[in-house]
């Protein structure tokens, strides 16, 4: 796998108000609905954290319910959450969903199962991975996925809050990067496989709650993680490194209190971007389309707390940030490219909207 790390410079925050852009509501009244991907040009698949999944024909505002959902822990933070079809969808229909669930001890922790669509129902479903971080309530569980170029799938489990000190051990999956093949097999070159004392699906970890990951053509690995107050990070993974949370932070405790007195520590990765105060950064894709020339090239980050879309860029070693889409003024929890480049927004709650974003032209 091809990996570069990226030294930055100055970076520069520019206020962008992108006053020529507008937003159509495709559907409203969307239940905690968390992710979204797309079934061709006109048909969107989307989760709700309750535990269902939706079709929606945006020529019509059409919506299907898939059935044979499996039962997910709604609660805190928990529940349905991710859905990535897989990148030979259109030949297998195979699709992954990631989720909040008890298992059969009644431990809940993070679940990953692939299935296959067909004529709106989940078919041969199958848990490929069950997370071994079990907690008390379904809280920071990460759950996004992505796939690498040669295959193999990346899931982001995050430190469950009350467990953030598990996110520097090896032997649990808490604060943990995961890689493995489609079918839950461990991929034999993984980092941590000859170690003993590491669990073989690791690769990265000192994560906190990891909610963006993007995978760019050539196995490049871009990841952001909500921080605690302050110090949500904008990270590139490499396999084997650790990412530092809790022994390193540029945030504090919600309480004011101090988590680490530090910041940098020997062998530990520091973060190409970190935000004080925080963003709440939900989710995040590379936007390399031509319909929209001003986000070309660019990694587009939605976020809760402040409520707008970050524009990052980086060109000869400096990172650029914008903020953009501060009009809508909501909470925006996902954000997805259509296979004709349009951008589309998934806002955040028990009302929740899917809008389009639309340019002057």
């Amino acid at each position: 796998m091809k990996q570069k790390l990226i030294i930055l410079g100055l970076v520069f925050l520019a206020n962008f108000s992108f006053a020529d852009y507008h937003f159509e509501t495709i559907v409203s009244g969307l239940d905690d609905a968390w992710s979204f991907d797309f079934l061709n040009d006109d048909q969107v698949i989307l989760t709700e954290q309750p535990g269902k999944i939706k079709i929606i024909t945006i020529s019509s505002g059409k919506i299907e319910e898939v059935s044979g959902v499996p039962k997910v822990q709604y609660a805190s933070q928990g529940g349905l959450s991710e859905i990535a079809l897989d990148p030979d969808f259109k030949k297998n229909s195979l699709l992954y969903l990631s989720y909040s669930a008890l298992n059969q001890n009644g431990k809940s922790t993070l679940f990953l199962m692939s299935a296959e669509l067909e004529n709106s129902r989940l078919i041969n479903k199958k848990v490929i991975f069950e997370a071994k971080a079990y907690r008390r309530v379904p809280i920071h569980l990460g759950a996004k996925i992505d796939f690498l170029p040669d295959g193999t799938l990346l899931l982001t489990s995050g430190d469950g809050f009350d467990h953030k000190e598990k996110a520097q051990n090896l032997d649990n999956h808490f604060g943990k990067i995961i890689r493995i093949n489609k079918d839950g097999s461990v991929p034999k070159n993984n980092p941590f496989i000859d170690n003993n004392n590491a669990l073989p699906e690791i690769f990265s970890y000192g994560h906190r709650n990891m909610q963006g990951l993007v995978v760019m053509e050539d196995g490049t690995v871009y990841e952001h993680e909500h921080g605690p107050r302050g110090g949500d990070e904008f990270n590139i993974i490499q396999p084997k490194k650790n990412y530092g949370w809790p022994a390193i932070t540029y945030g504090i405790d919600y309480s004011g209190a101090v988590i680490s007195p530090f910041t940098k520590m020997s062998g530990m990765e520091q973060p190409l971007k970190y935000w004080v105060p925080s963003i709440a950064p939900s989710d995040m894709i590379y936007y390399s389309g031509d319909l929209y020339p001003e986000l070309k090239n660019s990694f587009l980050i939605t976020a809760l707390v402040s409520r707008d879309v970050r524009k990052i860029q980086i060109s000869n070693n400096a990172l650029s940030e914008e903020i953009i889409f501060t009009k809508l003024k909501t909470r925006l929890r996902s954000i997805g490219t259509s296979p004709k480049g349009e951008l589309y927004l998934l806002t955040d709650g028990r009302k929740g909207k899917l809008l389009k974003i639309l340019n002057s032209d």
